[in-house]
């Protein structure tokens, strides 16, 4: 009974960590055993254009950041999106109603960036998008490939950001979820509000809600 009462604490705490928008999100570990089997999932992929406003729970949310690019074979740090020569350059932010959190993948959690809804910014001038409870917002430092002129690291940095939008459509397909992949938004208010690098990209975005009645 003790034990029962304590994991219903957590659940509860935890829970609410993610409602009151803190430091830290400590995200549920994966559920990899869910979803529709992939040939069937890519026949259900398509771009959302409505986006219902419900808050997405936490396992939907750990489970749609993993496979975007999560840490899939820990012993060798390797993720659910390759990358090119393996610099895992690209980034995954969470865009919330209570703050921009950064996922951090080694660790399966969200830190704050910063405070406050920024979804507009990211909408632009598609209003709709910016009632989607989340968007992941997709940024590449290309000071992590080892090699090569900025116009070739560039090009790998869209590639890795389009497989990372693409792992997260089919986990959205998979699951029955609505997300669209979108190069538009406030790039330079976003870059001060992040405090980007100059070697930080924004590259796409994936407005993520379930499917709307």
């Amino acid at each position: 009974m003790k034990k029962a009462t304590m994991l219903i604490w957590f659940i509860t705490f935890t829970c609410s960590l993610y409602a009151q928008g803190t430091k830290t999100i400590v995200l549920d570990p994966p559920d990899t055993t869910r979803g529709l089997p992939v040939m069937k999932a890519l026949s259900l992929r398509a771009s959302a254009k409505e986006f219902d406003t419900t808050k997405i729970k936490l396992q939907d949310l750990s489970d749609l950041l993993w496979a975007a690019d999560g840490v899939n074979r820990h012993e060798i740090g390797k993720r659910t999106a390759p990358s090119a020569i393996n610099a895992q350059d690209i980034d995954v932010y969470v865009s919330l109603k209570s703050g921009i959190y950064l996922y951090k993948a080694k660790k399966h959690l969200l830190e704050l960036i910063v405070d406050g809804d920024y979804r507009n910014l990211i909408a632009d001038k598609q209003e709709n998008v910016a009632k989607a409870p989340l968007i992941c917002l997709l940024v590449s430092d290309i000071s992590r490939f080892a090699f090569g002129k900025d116009s070739v690291k560039l090009v790998w940095a869209a590639e890795d950001a389009g497989i990372v939008s693409q792992n997260i459509s089919l986990f959205c397909a998979s699951v029955g979820f609505a997300t669209r992949p979108r190069a538009s938004m406030d790039q330079q208010k976003l870059k001060e509000i992040l405090k980007l690098k100059d070697s930080q990209h924004l590259m796409l975005n994936n407005p993520v809600s379930y499917k709307k009645d």
